[in-house]
């Protein structure tokens, strides 16, 4: 008759060894309880709420983006004969025939001559060159 050993000893019959450390669950007594995880699914809801933001954000931030851009564009394609200064502000207008032209003239300063022309927006040229759209003075 085999020698029975303690239960708290982990020894596989078939292969005759000492196998505990390759077992998937605690084999000794002062092994921590063993009991299924409990997964906690509310937070994929956080996360999903973190992404959701975040992508808005991005959109938002992409709108501006292209907003930005084709204001500048239209500024620079507008006409104009002088060498715009960084910082200073400038008025973008459109003629009768729809060409876009930039002043230094802000539309107060026309006078009676202003029905001549359709104030569009008032600009300010960045140091990088970026035309960023001030806000009305009219």
């Amino acid at each position: 008759m085999e020698e029975k050993l303690p239960d708290n000893i982990v020894f596989n019959y078939e292969t005759e060894k000492f196998d505990a450390s390759q077992k998937s669950y605690p084999t000794s007594v002062g092994s921590a309880n063993f009991e299924p995880l409990v997964v906690d699914k509310s937070s994929s809801a956080t996360a999903n709420h973190y992404f959701n933001s975040k992508l808005n954000e991005l959109k938002e931030e992409y709108k501006k983006l292209v907003e930005e851009y084709n204001w500048t564009k239209l500024v620079y394609e507008a006409e104009y004969s002088f060498q715009p200064v960084v910082g200073h502000i400038y008025y973008l207008y459109e003629k009768k025939d729809k060409n876009l032209w930039l002043s230094l003239i802000s539309p107060q300063e026309w006078g009676s001559v202003r029905q001549e022309k359709a104030y569009v927006a008032s600009f300010k040229l960045d140091t990088i060159g970026k035309w960023q759209k001030c806000e009305d003075f009219i």
